[in-house]
């Protein structure tokens, strides 16, 4: 993999953590008066699918985009780490899709429309199968995680 498609990965991999961390915030701050987290959500139960059907609404308008507590970054990296049942790549793959297509029909659909094409998560340039290429997605990840915004604060911005 030569240096500019390297980058350009890593730089898909910030933008994500980025996001994933900016949503997060956001959702915390506007749940704080119920007395949870974004994370704390069953995403499953009734009652989490309401709240969360919310927090969507909320976050395309104010933000532009939406993520699952499932689909945050530091999730992704917890699973890539794991010994076992690490795969990542559909994950991400899912993910990154569904960045993109929270923002259909809204004012930043053009904005995040494409974003992520230039990051083939498929590619044999990082590795001849797809274990390589999910433990070379899974060595970045964790990279990327122990980079930490300070006090809420993006240094992207």
């Amino acid at each position: 993999m030569g240096a500019d498609e390297f980058r350009d990965y890593i730089l898909g991999f910030i933008f994500y953590k980025y996001l994933s961390e900016r949503m997060n915030l956001f959702a915390d701050e506007i749940l704080k008066n119920d007395g949870i987290t974004f994370t704390e959500i069953d995403e499953k139960s009734e009652e989490g699918i309401e709240i969360l059907t919310a927090v969507r609404g909320e976050a395309v308008e104010r933000l532009g985009y939406y993520l699952m507590p499932s689909e945050l970054f530091h999730c992704v990296a917890t699973k890539g780490s794991r010994a076992k049942d690490n795969f990542i790549l559909e994950d991400l793959t899912r993910i990154l899709k569904h960045i993109e297509s929270s923002t259909m029909g809204h004012e930043s659909e053009d904005d995040f429309e494409g974003l992520f094409e230039d990051l083939d998560l498929g590619s044999s340039k990082l590795g001849k199968t797809e274990n390589a290429k999910n433990e070379f997605r899974e060595k970045r990840s964790r990279d990327i995680s122990r980079a930490k915004a300070r006090r809420g604060k993006f240094p992207f911005r």
